[in-house]
């Protein structure tokens, strides 16, 4: 069997690579990235893959079973680069098709949401089998800011007292290679997040207690918190984009209490403190 996934080079698929490694010969597991410079330290085959060249995916799946689609980086852009790997996907024979989606996607209020709900409609209808891996919130998306919040003595966002029921990517990594190569795990669609859930003053806390020193939370309007993001050297697109998913998990939409995740990857997701250990080095 040969296995492949999409954005081989991104944070998400070098962890899955690594934790494939581990588990299965690497001869059999296919990097697909849009620059196959960047994959020569990945130690597994790697083929171009461009979603915005859709003349040339199909040649690049290729004799490729399984195929890991995590999804696109490009919002705005996700459905018909999806769609693209998708067709491209039944034209080269691929069995199954692996996508990681957005937690509760189909009731999400996050914007990215109706991307991913179009791109889980074009998978059934597409006739491929398919799971359907809907990704909490990844604890990497705090933990980044924690060396600045610790010079500043103060961590900053816009999610008030709202719950946030992460796991790090890791965790991610190991419940989608937990499902490539186990049968008996597809077709289902998994809604995964961390076993705990924790607010942004539990988070400050947590920082405060590791470090030595208080660092509080300072809870911000939407519009002032993505300007101290822009002004911290953030994308304005992006700054933005954290912003609204603060505001929105002020609302519970980063919360949620299942247990699937822990199941999947057979132990317990990473606890906040190792991630803000591993974080604050």
């Amino acid at each position: 069997m040969t296995l492949a996934l999409t954005g081989a080079t991104g944070q998400l698929g070098r962890l899955v690579i690594e934790t494939l490694k581990a588990k299965t010969a690497p001869d059999g597991i296919v990097a697909l990235a849009r620059d196959t410079a960047k994959a020569t330290d990945l130690g597994v085959p790697a083929r171009a893959f461009d979603y915005d060249a859709p003349d040339t995916l199909a040649p690049a799946l290729d004799g490729v079973d399984t195929l890991l689609l995590i999804s696109g980086s490009e919002i705005g852009r996700r459905v018909p680069q999806h769609a693209a790997v998708i067709e491209a996907a039944k034209a080269a024979g691929v069995q199954h098709i692996v996508y990681t989606s957005l937690l509760n996607a189909p009731s999400s209020t996050l914007s990215l949401a109706p991307e991913h709900v179009e791109t889980e409609k074009l998978l059934a209808a597409s006739g491929i089998g398919h799971t359907i891996l809907r990704n909490g919130w990844y604890t990497e998306n705090y933990t980044m800011g924690l060396p600045a919040a610790l010079e500043h003595n103060a961590l900053i966002g816009a999610a008030k007292d709202g719950r946030i029921s992460s796991a790090t990517r890791q965790d991610y990594a190991e419940a989608a290679v937990a499902v490539l190569l186990n049968a008996d795990l597809r077709g289902k669609t998994y809604e995964l997040s961390g076993d705990d859930s924790y607010t942004l003053t539990e988070l400050a806390a947590t920082l405060s207690a590791q470090a030595g020193k208080e660092v509080r939370y300072v809870d911000m309007p939407e519009a002032d918190y993505a300007a101290a993001l822009t002004g911290a050297g953030l994308p304005a697109e992006l700054a933005g984009f954290l912003a609204h998913c603060d505001v929105e998990a002020s609302k519970g939409a980063l919360f949620d209490e299942g247990t699937q995740l822990s199941a999947l990857i057979g132990r317990p997701t990473t606890p906040l403190a190792t991630a803000v250990a591993a974080a604050i080095g």
